[in-house]
């Protein structure tokens, strides 16, 4: 199978799914150039509400395929950087589900996402001391806005992968799943996502992520809105609201990049 980004969407969830089974689902240059555009794709489209990023079988993602990447390690990368910060920046909730190797490159689309689920024996690693890498300011700072300052350095100054239980207790994973149990969470969790108010959703990750110069955006949007009076409605009489508010019709979606 040629290394590639598999995609469907299913409900209102997208699904990218890194296939590359022979290098542990290592990211190629073709794959790294090949996510920023789909998630344009995805972010355009009305009917998606939410997207999983995982790999294919029981590895996530072992990092960048270096024998794809030519040129200097700084344009190698600049690859990886582009579609992290695309990831980051898709206005929609990101989920990664997480089986085996999250490392490198894969740790860095993991951090992407707004939300990480791991599955019990999942290993975690930022390995660029181990190549002599310095990694990037952005990817840094996403790293300690998740982990904390302390918990970044370790990960960073030694390049030890660690587990699944770790990662959870610090931050770098939201729930951590019984073998078998991932795809179910993952499933349920989607559907209470996009269950709710999207408009709640987009202004709650920007502000999250630490942009600054939206707040009276995010104000006008929510003056009159009629995600609010369904929300009460729905309240009221007992019932499951419909949201109706998009980021993909509303032209609220913003290519600005979050810390987070």
């Amino acid at each position: 199978m040629e290394p590639q980004l598999s995609h469907h969407i299913e409900g209102a969830v997208a699904t990218v799914v890194i296939r590359h089974p022979a290098k542990r689902n290592a990211m190629t240059a073709a794959m790294w150039h090949a996510l920023p555009p789909l998630l344009d794709a995805f972010a355009r489209d009305p009917g998606v509400r939410a997207l999983v990023l995982t790999g294919e079988g029981g590895t996530f993602c072992a990092g960048a395929d270096i024998s794809t990447l030519q040129g200097s390690p700084a344009e190698a990368q600049a690859l990886a950087v582009a579609a992290e910060e695309a990831l980051a920046a898709f206005p929609k909730p990101a989920l990664a589900a997480v089986r085996g190797h999250c490392v490198g490159g894969g740790a860095q689309l993991a951090a992407a996402c707004d939300l990480r689920l791991a599955e019990e024996g999942a290993l975690f690693g930022v390995t660029p001391a181990r190549l002599g890498i310095v990694y990037p300011a952005s990817s840094t700072r996403r790293l300690v806005s998740l982990v904390g300052p302390a918990t970044a350095k370790y990960l960073l100054f030694t390049a030890e992968l660690i587990d699944a239980g770790r990662a959870l207790g610090t931050g770098l994973v939201d729930e951590v799943l019984p073998v078998g149990e991932l795809d179910k969470r993952v499933a349920e969790l989607t559907r209470i996502l996009v269950s709710r108010s999207q408009l709640t959703q987009a202004a709650a990750k920007e502000f999250a992520g630490g942009r600054t110069d939206r707040d009276a955006h995010w104000a006008e949007r929510a003056q009159g809105n009629p995600d609010t009076a369904e929300g009460v409605a729905a309240f009221l009489e007992r019932r499951q609201p419909r949201f109706t508010w998009s980021v993909s019709t509303s032209g609220s979606a913003s290519s600005g990049s979050t810390s987070g």
